[in-house]
């Protein structure tokens, strides 16, 4: 891994050099044109443009990042930090929370936007039991080490009716939201009767869906979506896109063509990719300045 630069550019003068150049680069640029500016997410929110996903391969509370293991992660997730980029997306189904609190403690909390999802589903996480939001969100600002969380989502959504058989939590995480616990809810979705039931119902605000030209890991053929999506948009409801990369799959230059493509949609609002290493940041980073600037 390239982790190791973030501390060679700590202790060296030319890696001073470096940073206060890149510094001086980016405060130079149009906020719009900064890969990690903050934009709109929804009504109310803002979120930095590029998310780092915590999330790849996972399940039962472990990913791709997780097994890098406690310092190479918590390294990878202060590089995105220091490269500006503030938007984290967890799961409790991925088991990241600890690593994000630690690293995120003592840094200003406004700074940083965090996003997390409950799982309702069979199988997933380790326990039976499905409590509600209420107790989950608990053990969620603990392990995170804050009193907010900016989104709390319902996780992987499928069936065209989840906003009936999901009441119970959607009421819960609206009672969180009048007390503060957190600032806004929504779904992370997988499929298009799901997608539809997003658009239309009220409660929502935030929604995660998959997204790329070339058809992989999404909900189906994109001339279904991207109509929906920009319905979903329209409404004022903020859409964070996923599986952009097609799970790591894409070469670099597929990697360009789904930059071009959804940041074109013009309803995309955040980007998330689940960063393995310093130098996809670099890359992606690198990517989205291109695109910006074009």
């Amino acid at each position: 891994m390239k982790i190791q630069r973030r501390e060679f550019l700590t202790t060296t003068v030319a890696g001073t050099a470096g940073v206060l150049a890149a510094g001086s680069v980016a405060a130079a640029m149009p906020a719009s044109a900064e890969p990690t500016a903050d934009v709109p997410l929804g009504k109310t929110l803002k979120a930095c443009r590029i998310s780092c996903g915590t999330g790849m391969s996972g399940g039962n509370r472990q990913t791709n990042q997780t097994r890098l293991g406690k310092a190479k992660f918590e390294a990878l997730l202060n590089y995105a930090y220091d490269h500006g980029i503030r938007h984290f997306d967890m799961a409790d189904m991925y088991g990241t929370h600890p690593y994000v609190g630690r690293v995120l403690k003592g840094k200003p909390r406004d700074s940083v936007q965090l996003v997390t999802k409950i799982w309702t589903r069979p199988g997933g996480i380790p326990e039976k039991e499905r409590p509600l939001a209420d107790v989950l969100v608990k053990r969620f600002l603990k392990q995170l080490q804050t009193d907010y969380i900016d989104v709390v989502q319902i996780h992987c959504m499928t069936a065209p009716d989840w906003n009936k058989s999901e009441r119970p939590q959607m009421d819960a995480l609206a009672k969180l939201k009048e007390q503060g616990l957190i600032r806004a809810h929504g779904v992370s979705i997988h499929s298009i009767p799901a997608l539809k039931v997003a658009a239309e119902d009220p409660w929502v605000d935030v929604v995660h869906a998959r997204v790329n030209p070339f058809g992989h890991r999404v909900d189906g053929p994109m001339d279904e979506v991207i109509p929906i999506l920009k319905q979903i948009h329209a409404a004022g409801k903020g859409i964070i896109g996923m599986k952009l990369i097609g799970e790591g799959s894409f070469d670099l230059e597929k990697r360009k063509q789904t930059l071009k493509y959804v940041m074109d949609l013009g309803c995309i609002d955040c980007m998330t990719v689940g960063f393995e290493d310093a130098d996809q940041i670099d890359e992606f980073l690198a990517s989205v300045r291109e695109r910006l600037n074009a």
